[in-house]
């Protein structure tokens, strides 16, 4: 994304919660660690980013990050509420010291080219939480593989701006 729009709204957010003392995790499933990635690239951001957990494997979501298991079991890996809970999850277990992350962000979803858990390519969770709230955004993406996971990111960046920048 560097050059464009989304990296210029990175490096806002990164530079906002710099300034606020904020910090932030990421939980990335579809997006394979392309987001923390995103998040680490502008200058300053090892002062906010404390890091994120890649966790493909549905049982690394439970074991990790605390996703219930039952949960997984009914529903699968891409549900709204394994997205609340991914987010939720990060921003309390990849604590330093006793610090919590202030953010938490998680991505979970289908980009193909095959259908999973019965959900079809492009469908995709955004898991936020901060400030005592625990939300799901919902996602609905066309293209190849590359352009869902790639499009995942640049929203995940644009709902936090969305919600971090305002306040």
């Amino acid at each position: 994304m560097s050059g464009s729009p989304e990296a210029d709204l990175t490096a806002a957010l990164i530079a906002r919660l710099a300034a606020r003392g904020m910090t932030i995790v990421a939980a990335e499933s579809l997006t394979g660690g392309a987001l923390t990635a995103e998040l680490t690239r502008p200058p300053g951001a090892s002062a906010v980013v404390l890091g994120g957990a890649v966790v493909y494997a549905t049982e690394l979501k439970h074991t990790l990050l605390g996703v219930d298991a039952r949960l997984l079991d009914v529903h699968g890996p891409v549900h709204p509420e394994v997205a609340r809970q991914l987010a939720s999850g990060a921003r309390t277990r990849l604590a330093v010291g006793k610090r919590e992350a202030d953010v938490g962000i998680a991505t979970t979803g289908v980009a193909g080219p095959d259908w999973q858990g019965g959900r079809p390519p492009g469908t995709v969770y955004l898991g936020i939480s901060h400030d005592g709230v625990d939300e799901a955004v919902e996602l609905v993406l066309t293209g190849t593989r590359a352009e869902i996971r790639s499009r995942t990111v640049e929203l995940a960046v644009s709902a936090l701006a969305a919600r971090l920048m305002t306040t």
